[in-house]
Order: C-alpha cells, then sequence, then structure tokens
C-alpha cells in the first residue's frame, strides 16, 4: 500500500493579481498536488525578501535582486518568473502645472533615455521606493548611480508624492498602469531602458525553494507549480476572477492587462534568455558594486 506524503510547505508570495493567478490551481486543488500541502502565505516582496534571507519559508517569491543575498540557502524555480520585457518598474512625478519645468522632456508617454535630460532631470531629487531589495531598486541604482531615497511600502508612495515627503516614486505592481488616473505621470521606465541597454528582459521576480529540501522533492514542487501556472494560462478567465480581490484600484480588464504583463512564456519556464538577463542583471550589480560577491545562479532542474 502506497505511504500518503504528509509533507507540508511553506509557500510565500504577494498579494497581488500576477501572483494569484499563478497559484490559483495550487490554492484551488484545481490540480494534483501529489500528496503535498502548502500553507500559502501573502506578504509584500520586501518582507518575502527578508523572510527569504533568513530562510524562514520553504517555497517564496522573491525580487532577483534579492537572490544576490539568498543564493547559499535558495535554489531558483525554472518557472513563475516575473519578467518585463520592454516594460518595468517606472519612475514617475506629480503632474505639474503646465509651466512647469520638464514639461518638455517627460509627458504620459515615456522617455527617449538616449537623450540624457530624463536622468539629469532625476539627480539630487528624492525618490520614494519600495525596498531597497527590490529588483526596482537595483534597476534604479544601475540607472542613475547613487541617489537619495526614502522606504516605504510600495503601497504608500503615490500618497508620498501628493504630500512632498518625495520628490518622485518608483513604482512597482499596478501602479505601472494606474498611476496617470492617480495623477501622476512618468519620468522612466526601467524596462525600456534595460530593454535598449542590453537587448534582454528586465528580471524583476522570481521563486526561489529552499536548498536543504532533497532534489527530488525539490523537482516535485517546481512541477506543480509549473502545473499551476499551465492551469491558469490554460483557464485564464476564471483564473483572472479569482485574482481580482487582490488587483487594487484595477477593474477585471486592467487587472487581466496587468496579469498578461507578468505572466507569460519566461513564467512558464524562463528559457536560455531569461537565465541569461538573470545573470547580466546580477553580474552587472556586481561589477558596479551594488552587491559584494559574484554569485553563482542555480537552478532547479
Amino acid at each position: 500500500m502506497k505511504k500518503e506524503r504528509t509533507e507540508i510547505f511553506t509557500l510565500g508570495h504577494s498579494p497581488d493579481p500576477d501572483d494569484a493567478f499563478m497559484f490559483y490551481a495550487m490554492a484551488q486543488n484545481k490540480i494534483d498536488l501529489r500528496g503535498y500541502r502548502f500553507e500559502h502565505r501573502l506578504e509584500d516582496i520586501q518582507t518575502l525578501n527578508e523572510r527569504a534571507v533568513r530562510g524562514e519559508l520553504h517555497i517564496s517569491a522573491i525580487s532577483i535582486h534579492a537572490y544576490a543575498y539568498v543564493a547559499s540557502k535558495y535554489a531558483l524555480l525554472p518557472c513563475g518568473a516575473s519578467m518585463g520585457d520592454g516594460y518595468g518598474p517606472i519612475i514617475v512625478r506629480k503632474r505639474p502645472t503646465p509651466n512647469s519645468q520638464l514639461r518638455h522632456v517627460a509627458s504620459e508617454r515615456t522617455v527617449s533615455y538616449e537623450n540624457a535630460a530624463a536622468r539629469e532631470f532625476l539627480i539630487g531629487k528624492k525618490i520614494a521606493v519600495p525596498g531597497t531589495m527590490t529588483s526596482a531598486f537595483l534597476a534604479l541604482q544601475l540607472f542613475l548611480g547613487e541617489f537619495d531615497y526614502l522606504v516605504m511600502p510600495f503601497d504608500q508612495i503615490f500618497d508620498a508624492l501628493g504630500s512632498g515627503q518625495a520628490d518622485l516614486g518608483l513604482i512597482i505592481h499596478e501602479g505601472q498602469l494606474t498611476y496617470a488616473k492617480s495623477g501622476f505621470e512618468k519620468i522612466a521606465d526601467l524596462g525600456s531602458w534595460w530593454k535598449a541597454q542590453t537587448g534582454l528582459p528586465l528580471p524583476l521576480g522570481g521563486n526561489v525553494v529552499r536548498k536543504d529540501i532533497p532534489k527530488p522533492v525539490r523537482h516535485d514542487l517546481s512541477e506543480i507549480i509549473r502545473e499551476s501556472i499551465d492551469y491558469g494560462l490554460a483557464h485564464r478567465d476564471e483564473a483572472v476572477r479569482h485574482s481580482l480581490p487582490y488587483a487594487r484600484d484595477m477593474d477585471a480588464n486592467l487587472a487581466g492587462k496587468f496579469i498578461g504583463m507578468y505572466v507569460n512564456e519566461f513564467t512558464r519556464d524562463y528559457g536560455e534568455v531569461g537565465r541569461d538577463a538573470i545573470r547580466r542583471f546580477l553580474a552587472e550589480a556586481h561589477n558596479k558594486g551594488y552587491t559584494d560577491a559574484p554569485i553563482e545562479v542555480e537552478f532547479v532542474e
């Protein structure tokens, strides 16, 4: 008689529509979980990054930037990526009056980064950021160099700009689509800049699994998560409906657009392009002194 598995794994991910979409099939038992059980822990990405540094969760979504600090404890799963292929985190400011400076440089359209005016405008400004281990923060460092910043939860950045606590905000998650209706304008799109610089997508988030879990089990967990992503993509409408409670300030159409940006073929598997993007991103970080040591990126295969 086959012995029933009793392994229970903690699974950390963000309370965002793209993560809810990815893990829908697992949360609702739509696929075969192979006898494993999962305790879903929903927390913001900066908290998940910090927990990963401490090795607290068995499986977790993290920022690719944070992988530089947890590579000794975790391996990257080949599925679950959030990649911005020509788009990504944006820098915004409160929409100015018509005669304000930079009106000729920035609008609700993306700035042309070959023109150094946008970068020059950012120098000396205080930028509200959603955490120093986020990939958005590292991408901004690579784009701008050293800068003055204020750390706060990602969902408080618009308020901080409105109250004058910061001059500009580094926006992740749904704010990339809702900034204009909230009264802000885009100064720079870091995913667009990275694509122009490297020809690669900007690696933002991934899933990791602890290395102290036996390799055959890690393989099982990877396959379960891939099947969950595949199920969501094959049953898109129901997976989007499941994700709507996590779609802050977004209707079904906007939530579907956001999910489409960050749940795609790179999410099913990084592929060689995605793997190259991660290695390039972390190598650039090390070369410019933003991470301490070269990182050997290990994937669960």
